[in-house]
């Protein structure tokens, strides 16, 4: 009996130099391409989830940013919008994402390097000092503890008189993939699927324009999956938290509408292309015809893209500059919503406002000078592009059947499917680097001997030591006796099936710590991976 992973290995063609997850014919004959039987803007979506696109509105430059401290990370967001960028990304360091305060034992050597440093409600009236939030919207690339730093952005908000109706926004908040591909989750699964679905639950009333996930194909791609793996372990993901939902009661025309896609933009320009539109294509039908949704608003897949980091290379730092305008080019013909350009140091260190700033440039002339924007789905048509899209779909159907026989993406995950599966993807496209089948420009050939990058975004330690001395001071001067009160109603409330978010919110009013409202949480429901 043979795996589908070594029938697709059989199928494959040794002789392709990039990591391809599928043939495909170069070049066509008089093949029907029946364009009139779907517009842009109608189900199933494949040319685009709006009529117009681009001509009416330009996607959301969104240049994720965030490090040192939320005082340097908030004067880097205020340059980066005072130079045209139209939303808000935030990374958080490493300690934030596993729920640990700035100060820990385990945060040391971690704060502020990654991301920006969130321990408490103040820091993120910090970081957002200055911003109109009501006007902006903010993405934040977060998930173990998407909820608390969601509790501390509506009550720094709430603080500033905008209320949680207006909030525009998204936390990442996909767990799943972590347990896939990334590594930084804290709770067993069951409950971070409880807290999930309980973000879900609170933001359909309370914060309705909020995206309440963001189901991220771009940290499985980055681990080493092809194009096909990236949407087949995204959309199973997603089935997983819509069945999760719907069985905790809620109404997938109520939630689904705020889901939204994280994807990942890579070099091959039609394989990209066609991965998004085949995205858009997928996930409508899945919505329609397995959840029976009868609001067109929760079948039309929204999507945010970066430009692939694992395609940055150290030697020859420019050539970054030429890779990451051919993706944002994929990306933008492919229809996405929102954007994040790679910057060309980011292989050597976080990027300066130079390099930060030309990435945003990058953007900007795609949108402004090159009248790609001024018509829907412009490759559309294209017998390359068409059928391309239909055998991605394919080939992702199939691997989801695969998933859904194992039955679905916990219990793959649990047998390690999805992980053999990148892991194998990932070795072939090294191999390929490696003995030169797939060309690596500067890299393992054209080298050549290039000045290193002059100036590079250095840590300042002293923001660091600041950060710390902040977070230790906060614990002297606020009611710990509120602090202790809140942080015990969140422990009881997480020992039954009462939504938590509003205890979590009061313990953020309360300045209770990240590290404070995480390690009550891991005292009921325990931390994964780890046995008594």
């Amino acid at each position: 009996m043979t795996t589908g992973s070594q029938n697709r290995e059989e199928n494959s063609n040794e002789s392709i130099s990039i990591n391809k997850a599928h043939e495909i014919a170069s070049s066509y004959g008089s093949g029907k391409i029946d364009m009139e039987s779907e517009s842009p803007g109608e189900f199933p979506y494949t040319r685009g989830i709006y009529p117009e696109m681009y001509s009416k509105k330009l996607w959301t430059m969104r240049q994720y940013s965030g490090f040192s401290s939320p005082e340097e990370s908030n004067r880097r967001y205020r340059y980066l919008l005072g130079q045209g960028q139209t939303g808000l990304s935030v990374a958080f360091d490493l300690p934030t994402q596993m729920g640990y305060d700035s100060d820990h034992s385990l945060a040391v050597g971690e704060v502020g390097r990654a991301g920006v440093p969130i321990s408490s409600l103040q820091d993120m009236e910090t970081l957002f000092e200055g911003i109109d939030v009501e006007d902006i919207s903010a993405s934040m690339t977060i998930n173990s503890t998407a909820p608390v730093l969601l509790a501390f952005y509506i009550e720094m908000a709430r603080k500033k008189g905008v209320s949680g109706s207006k909030l525009k926004g998204t936390i990442q908040n996909d767990i799943l993939k972590e347990y896939i591909a990334r590594g930084t989750y804290i709770y067993p699964p069951k409950a971070s699927m409880r807290l999930v679905t309980d973000v879900f639950e609170y933001c359909t009333s309370e914060v309705p324009f909020w995206n309440t996930i963001s189901v991220s194909g771009y940290h499985i791609r980055e681990a080493g999956a092809n194009a096909v793996q990236e949407l087949a372990f995204t959309f199973a993901n997603a089935i997983a938290y819509v069945e999760a939902a719907v069985s905790a009661g809620l109404d997938i025309d109520k939630f689904a509408p705020r889901i939204s896609f994280f994807f990942v933009a890579q070099s091959d320009l039609f394989e990209e292309i066609a991965k998004f539109r085949a995205a858009r294509r997928i996930w409508a039908k899945i919505v329609k015809n397995r959840f029976k949704s009868k609001d067109d608003r929760a079948a039309r897949l929204r999507f945010h893209t970066q430009t692939a980091g694992v395609t940055l290379t150290a030697q020859q730092p420019d050539n970054n500059i030429i890779r990451t305008t051919i993706q944002a080019l994929a990306a933008v013909l492919g229809g996405t919503q929102s954007l994040h350009v790679n910057s060309k140091d980011e292989a050597l260190a976080l990027p300066t406002e130079e390099s930060a700033q030309l990435s945003l440039r990058t953007q900007q002339i795609l949108a402004y000078e090159t009248g790609i924007v001024s018509t829907t789905d412009p490759v559309g048509g294209s017998y390359y592009i068409e059928e391309l899209t239909s055998q991605i779909e394919s080939e992702v159907n199939d691997y989801i059947k695969e998933i859904d026989k194992l039955g679905g993406s916990v219990a793959a995950l649990e047998e390690g499917f999805q992980v053999k599966e990148i892991q194998d993807s990932a070795f072939k496209h090294q191999k390929s680097v490696e003995d030169e089948s797939a060309i690596i420009v500067g890299v393992n050939k054209y080298k050549s001997d290039t000045p290193a990058i002059e100036k590079i975004q250095l840590i300042d330690q002293k923001q660091t030591a600041r950060q710390i001395e902040k977070i230790r001071n906060l614990r002297k001067i606020r009611n710990n006796e509120n602090v202790n009160s809140c942080l015990d109603r969140l422990k009881a409330i997480s020992k039954t099936k009462n939504n938590i978010m509003p205890s979590i919110l009061d313990c953020a009013k309360s300045y209770c710590t990240l590290g404070e409202i995480s390690d009550a949480m891991r005292s009921v429901f325990g931390e994964y991976g780890k046995h008594e």
